[in-house]
């Protein structure tokens, strides 16, 4: 077989991939009817990464590889919507339901139907699409001009890039953050002594407005659809209608809608929802009621502000009083300190709460929360109890400002404040409560995978079988485990095979179990499969993994730093010589031909505006010829290529003596 006719085996393959992973897309998001596996998905995804990183002019621009983002803005540009985006009317009680319904039978009469839905606790999008093509994204901004988040919303993977059919439409909706990836963003925030959100719909409408894509692609978005701008050549004439085609089109619906004809129908859907609501995998605050008929819309039509065809039914926050009677501080892995208000028992939202996170110091300060203080909490975002102000009515006379803490809850430490954060931390390497954490973290499922060593077993682990570091789980032996609480011959079995079989991981689970800051699992795995050894990791400088796509400063200089102690340095010998395997087992990627390439072997800095390819166009045409393309300045670069309006780069570059490349140079050396 020719060089010729493999191109042409492969780039056919390209397109099947493409086309058969957005229609797995398609029944995942849009039928919510998935037809294959997760792993099998992934297989499938990383084949066709394989072969576009081999053919990088042969990527589709619907490709699902296209949505990891890869674009930092400078501002968000202004779009005027086709038609306003319009509020809602909001009802606070079922009186102003039923007024509504008898507004809109005395206009319509009384056949007319009304269709419930949830009222999704996000921030509003406009997505534009020309022939079935995804063309641009805009948050409603004031109604009328938005902002262009087109870069941003790519990365969505439920937001078709390609619809299933060849249509030109405008879809409107509601971008959320589910409740499982805010919690998880507000943990790794905590950890890292971050600020974090006060709830989904905060952290949704901040992940979308990042100026840097890459960040918003992590945040795990998600999306519902419930109105659009299209001519009468479609066939949706309805709400209902809208709800039926939509997801023909390849478009995701919420399906926990209703058609009502009564006012005692919607009021029961209301009641039902309001108890379901805490169930949900993501926020609402209300019920929308819609005249379900288009025809009925125009004839109602509209105020100033809002549609007279549609009311918003908000849900009461319910707010309880309680008494915080101790903060309790914990340490975290990293060394984060965090205080938790313990408080007496209350019901809220139908479950009893006595905790509730006060992340750190500087909120204490500001809300100005003592002990012994009574206190409103609410659940924000319907999920985690928070204090949302102290009642200084009921404060005694003698109460004291809560003092900030000096020294670590579990080693006794000084605790340092960095300038950075807002988190007190501990930076005892020897403290008893970040060992643990740092154990829990090595043996979890995305790190090493040790399964049946559970938090409660660790915690004996670590104070009866002497296991205080990720090597000393290898040395543990059987008798050590059925001396432990709630540990008999089979389970002890299971868990020495366990940590035996966990010797096999491929090295970018061990990088991600080691626990070092900022690296997360999908950046061990972008390390590992360039950096395939343990021992070549730990050699690189800062430079070297930058030039990794998807791999800033801040990943770049904790790798750097961490492998730099003596301590990282000891446990990977000790795991070493335990047997733990230090080498990446997954596919590689691809390898181009450099043959007489110029920019083999050369280390690039790409800044300024370019006209003739996009930045990651380049960046990705100078890698696929052998080049190394870092995001800093530094004696090992090599060319500088500078767009207009360069600024302190090239200053620094021209400093260094380095080599200063226009774009037409650029383009005539590729």
């Amino acid at each position: 077989m020719t060089k010729d006719d493999q191109q042409s085996i492969d780039v056919a393959r390209i397109e099947t991939l493409t086309h058969q992973l957005n229609d797995y897309a398609y029944q995942y998001y849009a039928l919510d009817n998935p037809s294959i596996s997760d792993t099998e998905y992934d297989k499938l995804y990383r084949e066709l990464q394989d072969l576009e990183t081999k053919y990088p002019t042969f990527i589709q621009a619907e490709s699902p590889t296209q949505r990891v983002g890869d674009v930092v803005s400078e501002a968000f540009t202004k779009v005027t919507h086709s038609q306003p985006m319009m509020s809602l009317a909001n009802a606070f009680n079922f009186e102003e339901v039923a007024k509504f319904v008898a507004d809109a039978k005395k206009s319509i009469g009384d056949q007319v139907q009304f269709v419930c839905e949830l009222k999704i606790d996000g921030l509003s999008v406009a997505i534009q699409y020309e022939n079935g093509r995804y063309v641009r994204a805009a948050t409603r901004g004031d109604g009328v001009v938005g902002e262009d988040i087109t870069n941003n919303v790519r990365t969505i993977k439920s937001v078709p890039m390609k619809l299933r059919q060849d249509i030109d439409i405008e879809v409107r909706g509601e971008i959320y953050m589910p409740k499982d990836a805010f919690l998880a963003l507000n943990e790794k925030r905590e950890e890292a002594g971050l600020p974090t959100f006060a709830n989904p719909r905060n952290s949704a409408a901040g992940s979308i407005r990042q100026l840097d894509s890459k960040v918003t692609a992590g945040r795990n978005l998600n999306i519902f659809l419930y109105s659009g701008v299209f001519s009468d050549q479609l066939p949706i004439r309805s709400q209902q209608d809208l709800f039926k085609y939509f997801p023909d089109y390849g478009l995701r619906v919420n399906p926990l809608t209703r058609v009502c004809e009564t006012f005692e129908e919607i009021q029961a859907y209301i009641e039902e929802m309001t108890a379901k609501r805490h169930e949900l995998s993501y926020g609402i605050d209300g019920i929308v009621i819609k005249v379900d008929d288009f025809a009925d819309q125009e004839t109602l039509g509209y105020t100033v502000k809002a549609p007279k065809w549609a009311i918003a039914y908000k849900f009461q926050a319910e707010e309880v009083e309680t008494t915080i009677r101790d903060i309790e501080w914990t340490v975290g892995r990293t060394g984060v300190v965090t205080p938790t208000a313990m408080m007496d028992p209350v019901l809220l939202d139908g479950s009893t709460v006595q905790r509730a996170s006060l992340h750190n110091m500087d909120l204490i300060e500001a809300k100005d929360i003592r002990l012994n203080d009574t206190v409103i909490i609410h659940k924000a975002g319907d999920i985690i109890p928070e204090v949302v102000t102290v009642v200084l009515d009921k404060r005694k006379e003698d109460s004291q400002a809560y003092p900030k803490p000096t020294t670590c809850p579990v080693c006794h430490s000084e605790l340092i404040h960095l300038e950075d954060e807002v988190a007190l931390r501990c930076v005892n390497p020897a403290c008893p409560a970040q060992a643990k954490e740092k154990l829990y973290h090595f043996v979890s499922r995305n790190a090493m995978n040790i399964t049946g060593v559970g938090p409660s077993v660790l915690e004996q682990m670590y104070d009866k079988a002497d296991v205080h570091s990720p090597a000393d789980l290898y040395q543990v032996k059987k008798d050590q485990l059925m001396a432990l609480d709630k540990i008999g011959d089979k389970a002890s079995d299971n868990i020495i095979q366990a940590i035996e079989d966990s010797k096999a991981n491929s090295l970018e689970r061990l990088l991600f179990g080691l626990g070092i800051r900022h690296v997360g699992a999908k950046a061990a795995r972008q390390i590992a499969e360039v950096y395939p050894s343990m021992q070549e990791i730990m050699t690189k400088d800062i430079s070297d993994f930058t030039s990794i796509e998807g791999i800033g400063e801040t990943i770049a200089d904790s790798i750097v730093a961490f492998f730099a102690t003596d301590g990282a340095k000891e446990t990977i010998e000790a795991l070493v010589d335990n047997g733990v395997n230090m080498t990446y087992k997954g596919p590689i990627k691809a390898e181009v031909d450099t043959i007489d390439s110029f920019w083999a072997g050369k280390t690039v800095v790409l800044t300024g505006k370019l006209s003739a390819y996009t930045r990651p166009e380049a960046k990705k045409a100078i890698e696929n010829l052998g080049g190394n393309v870092t995001g800093s300045v530094s004696k090992k670069t090599d060319i500088l290529i500078a767009g207009e309006d360069a600024g302190s780069k090239l200053t620094k570059a021209e400093s260094l003596g380095i080599t200063i490349f226009s774009e037409q140079d650029m383009v005539d050396k590729l």
